[in-house]
């Protein structure tokens, strides 16, 4: 059976948040929000959990999980090195709608689908994903909502979709339009716009130098 807490009163807030930190560490899965959808997370290490997160989703492993972290200093943790590119994007879009592709670190065991040796991340804007993400280190989080339907912008949404399969739903009131974050990969020789959602692609190229053009 999962809960809802009302993020928006402070002693329901304190308790949702205790409560999802203590299902990610016990493998179970939360839906909290963020400053673009809802999300369904995980603990980003563990395996059998992300695959959960999979199967509620109804999805495969084709279509990797990325991962939300709760301060900058955490990416250098997580991937083969911070390029002065993507430390640029850092400090321009983050915490923000601005997701980054990195090649990740090869001594970390984790299994977030075919990544390729990849890792997608993103610092969200949002208080109550940030303190989550603080307490408990980096999740795999995907859009909360079953592979083929609308992203989650709400709570209810979310709970509609996904039911049982989540121990803990945080409430953070509707999101609002649902915008996907801008997706940057810079695995290859150079910066590509894999998807143009909240951040554009014109305010990419200009923190990174380049003409809108090459971003293709």
């Amino acid at each position: 059976m999962s809960a809802v807490y009302d993020c928006g009163k402070r002693e329901s807030r304190a308790e949702g948040l205790s409560a999802a930190a203590a299902a990610v560490r016990s493998s179970r899965l939360v839906v909290l929000p963020t400053d673009t959808v809802y999300g369904i997370g995980a603990d980003a290490f563990d395996s059998g959990a992300v695959q959960a997160l999979l199967r509620a989703k109804n999805r495969g492993p084709d279509m990797p999980v990325g991962v939300l972290v709760g301060s900058w200093s955490t990416v250098d943790g997580l991937v083969l090195g911070v390029p002065p590119q993507a430390r640029a994007l850092i400090e321009a879009f983050w915490p923000g709608d601005l997701s980054i592709v990195l090649p990740h670190a090869p001594s970390l065991q984790w299994n977030l689908g075919n990544s390729r040796g990849t890792v997608m991340l993103r610092m969200p804007l949002h208080p109550v994903a940030l303190e989550l993400l603080r307490d408990v280190g980096p999740m795999a989080v995907s859009s909360a909502n079953v592979s083929g339907r609308s992203p989650a912008s709400t709570v209810e949404d979310a709970r509609e979709q996904l039911g049982d399969s989540v121990s803990v739903y945080l409430d953070g009131g509707s999101s609002g339009e649902a915008v996907a974050s801008s997706i940057v990969d810079l695995t290859g020789d150079k910066p590509v716009v894999l998807r143009e959602g909240a951040v554009t692609k014109a305010a990419i190229a200009e923190v990174l130098g380049v003409a809108e053009e090459t971003l293709d």
